[in-house]
């Protein structure tokens, strides 16, 4: 269906995920940035965009586009999904609460958002260990604002780079052919 690009020289990628992979992202809990446990299971159904977000980044106005697809698309069954992470110039260093906060007054975030993770490195949470590694889409997360695009069982069926917008005609096109 779609045709493999370089997964950072072109910005996104597309293949099919490895078999193994299949509804993986399901089985993961996380906090939510309201601190309460969250199944991703919970979202079975429902395609999903994984983002590791910073707001103190070049890359933060992402924030408004990511909204807007929340808008545009989750009637028909997309679910952003926000993952603050420090890992990249130190450039999330508020704690869940300002996290929100900031992200409510500055761009209207209403996707949910989950607590403060570790997506690279030392202390890596299990659902990005997965994403790096096991997803068919594996390569360390190069910077805040890479996106895994999952598909209603829970595969990982797309992977763009901290660049690609979330506006462009590459994530769009995939989104709609998930939905």
């Amino acid at each position: 269906m779609f045709k493999a690009k370089g997964l950072f020289s072109g910005g996104h990628r597309m293949t099919k995920a490895h078999p193994a992979a299949k509804g993986r992202v399901h089985e993961f809990t996380l906090k939510a940035i309201d601190g309460k446990d969250r199944k991703l299971s919970d979202y079975k159904g429902q395609v999903l965009l994984l983002v590791n977000v910073a707001s103190e980044c070049g890359l933060t106005p992402q924030y408004e586009a990511l909204e807007e697809l929340q808008k545009k698309y989750g009637p028909r069954g997309l679910r952003v999904l926000g993952f603050p992470a420090n890992e990249f110039g130190a450039q999330e260093p508020g704690n869940d609460s300002q996290i929100l906060q900031f992200c409510k007054m500055r761009f209207g975030v209403t996707f949910d958002m989950f607590s403060k993770i570790v997506v690279k490195g030392a202390g890596i949470h299990p659902l990005y260990a997965f994403l790096t590694t096991q997803s068919g889409f594996d390569g360390e997360i190069g910077w805040n604002f890479a996106k895994f695009l999952v598909d209603r069982d829970g595969t990982v069926a797309a992977r763009f780079s901290p660049e690609e917008a979330p506006e462009s005609k590459a994530v769009a096109a995939a989104i709609e052919a998930l939905l």
